[in-house]
């Protein structure tokens, strides 16, 4: 595998390509992850003069058959921001590398224990019906979560409260593509509200953004959520 560094409206010297090479080690990489399939870096650069500590960006792709990692970063010159780059490559290579480890180490629980281990796991009795199931007026009633269905309702299979830090929308991607899922909820750094990114198609990405209107708010009643469009 060839590290391949590009430039993006702007001219990569020689000796940048030289010094890529020595700072991104691949055998310190394929330790790291032994999938990986391809390593691209792409060196940009901003004209605005009012930016100029930050004029220079360098971008780090890394391809393997999991999960595509990104690291990216700015600074005066394109020799300190590929340093910076690869620092976050090295800390999320880590990261995934860990977490592959741990849950390989992890040991299977049987379905006894799941009570114990999952919160708001259902508990079953001896019919092999949930344990908190009731009958009201000869229907079925059943408390999953917070929500108390009658019959056949929604059915809800786990629910599930995180607290979440704002982040930018590039993080976002990260954190998606390193759990491996093809969608991410996550909250929105600049506008502080909810928001969905989703993978469409290759490599191609969707961002949904939340935000409410008091004055639709009152005009109609609540809506059921909002779909991911194509």
């Amino acid at each position: 595998m060839d590290i391949v560094v590009k430039g993006r409206k702007t001219e990569v010297p020689e000796r940048f390509r030289k010094h890529v090479a020595e700072k991104l080690k691949l055998e310190k990489i394929q330790r790291l992850d032994a999938k990986v399939i391809s390593l691209d870096v792409e060196v940009s650069k901003e004209p605005n003069p009012r930016q100029a500590d930050r004029c220079d960006r360098v971008e780090i792709t890394l391809r393997s058959r999991g999960p595509v990692i990104r690291a990216e970063a700015a600074a005066s010159d394109p020799y300190a921001a590929l340093d910076l780059a690869a620092e976050k490559l090295d800390a999320r290579l880590r990261k995934q590398h860990d977490k592959r480890f741990s849950r390989r180490g992890a040991r299977r629980i049987s379905a006894a224990e799941v009570p114990d281990h999952v919160p708001g796991a259902a508990t079953l009795n001896g019919n092999g019906l949930p344990a908190q199931e009731e009958e009201t007026d000869g229907v079925p009633t059943k408390k999953i979560g917070s929500l108390e269905v009658k019959g056949d309702g929604p059915l809800v299979v786990r629910e599930k409260t995180h607290v979440a830090a704002p982040m930018s929308l590039d993080q976002a991607l990260y954190e998606m593509e390193l759990v491996g899922h093809d969608f991410y909820l996550f909250v929105d750094a600049e506008t502080k509200e909810p928001s969905v990114v989703y993978r469409r198609h290759a490599y191609d990405y969707g961002v949904i953004h939340l935000s409410t209107d008091p004055m639709v708010a009152e005009a109609q009643p609540p809506a059921a959520g909002g779909t991911l469009g194509g």
